[in-house]
């Protein structure tokens, strides 16, 4: 059997979300053109929303730093767009394009926030829906909100936690915020900025 290119791979995951999107809501979802430079994601027809989708084995496989990856291509292309919200679609391992409604979708932690807050309320009393992150984002967040140890006291309360940039903050960047891991030991972490599906 020869391999697929690259390009029919991508065709197939794109078609398997616009399917479910079709039956889902968007009637009018179908694949974009290519763009070129001024990359708009890979559907349109779905107003204000930006779609970026990745299947195959490089998506089965995906590490973190290839996520972050994506995610700075889909903020590009979110803008691009025009679009208020992008969505990271990536194909899971054992789960076919007949199942696209279980790969994981990825958006910003602000951006699911906005949503959940837009959401009628009988959405936003779904709590029981997974929402995956890193183990270091859920730690720092728990502790920007007031969680676990108290920080140290030689920390200068005027800069932290809140007179550091998060939009500067990436996936993985391990040096945006400084936080004490013991009374022994310093090191530094982020605050969750991508890491969230």
């Amino acid at each position: 059997m020869t391999p697929r290119r690259p390009r029919d791979i991508g065709t197939a995951a794109e078609t398997a979300v616009v399917r479910y999107l079709v039956a889902n809501g968007w009637p009018t979802a179908e694949r974009r053109s290519l763009r070129g430079a001024a990359d708009a994601g890979d559907i349109t027809g779905t107003p204000s929303v930006c779609w970026e989708i990745k299947g195959g084995d490089a998506a089965r496989q995906a590490s973190d730093l290839t996520i972050n990856r994506w995610m700075a291509e889909l903020d590009a292309e979110t803008f691009n767009a025009r679009a208020q919200h992008g969505v990271l679609v990536v194909q899971r391992a054992g789960v076919g394009p007949a199942n696209a409604g279980r790969w994981w979708a990825w958006m910003t932690a602000a951006q699911l926030t906005t949503l959940a807050i837009q959401a009628p309320a009988d959405i936003r009393g779904c709590t029981g829906w997974p929402v995956r992150m890193l183990l270091a984002d859920a730690v720092n967040l728990l502790r920007a909100a007031g969680y676990g140890d108290p920080e140290p006291d030689d920390l200068d309360a005027d800069t932290y936690p809140g007179d550091y940039d998060l939009d500067a903050c990436q996936p993985g960047d391990l040096t945006a915020v400084p936080y004490r891991t013991s009374r022994a030991d310093t090191t530094t972490v982020h605050l969750p900025d991508h890491d969230i599906t």
